[in-house]
């Protein structure tokens, strides 16, 4: 039986907990504590440890997932949480004040884990903010030389979830099958 590790990053808020806890096939672990700094404007609690769901695959096979602490003082533990990662899903919240500096904090901080292996990005929030739309994110990505796929979704539907994991695994190894 195949073991493989998926890391979900982004900023507070961006939806990594939800994300989890809607493929998991198991009840997520989560590391959550009580906003103290300027998160709690945007919600009551934060991730300060990880996330941990796992998805079962057709074939026994298993995606682990682990989702980042979205605070940077809380980093150190990226670097523990990619260990072993096959690749990165960012997720990116539309309605913050800066979107596009958010993914280039989060490509430049895991640009190594990328290079190896591969990333999807997946943006929250549209239904509350259209602007940027996902062609202003494939502009400023091919600005960085990259070219991610890169999807609208909300982070409580399964099948838009779903469809981030799929994708990224299809970057990882094209010949796979869905």
């Amino acid at each position: 039986m195949s073991q493989y590790k998926i890391i979900f990053t982004g900023p507070v808020g961006a939806g990594k907990t939800t994300a989890i806890n809607s493929i998991s096939d198991v009840p997520p672990i989560k590391t959550d504590a009580s906003a103290s700094d300027m998160t709690k404007f945007r919600k009551s609690s934060t991730t300060v440890a990880m996330d941990y769901g796992v998805m079962n695959l057709p074939g026994g096979e298993k995606l682990h997932l682990y989702g980042t602490p979205g605070q940077e003082r809380f980093d150190f533990m990226w670097d523990i949480l990619i260990t072993g990662g096959i690749g990165l899903i960012l997720l990116l919240d539309n309605t913050r004040a800066d979107p596009f500096q958010d993914m280039r904090f989060f490509l430049d901080t895991f640009d190594k884990f990328v290079s190896d292996t591969a990333v999807a990005i997946g943006v929250t929030q549209m239904d509350l903010s259209a602007k940027p739309t996902i062609e202003d994110y494939h502009v400023q990505l091919q600005g960085m030389g990259l070219k991610p796929p890169v999807f609208a979704v909300d982070a409580r539907v399964k099948s838009d979830v779903s469809l981030l994991v799929q994708a990224l695994l299809y970057t990882l190894d094209p010949g796979l099958e869905g």
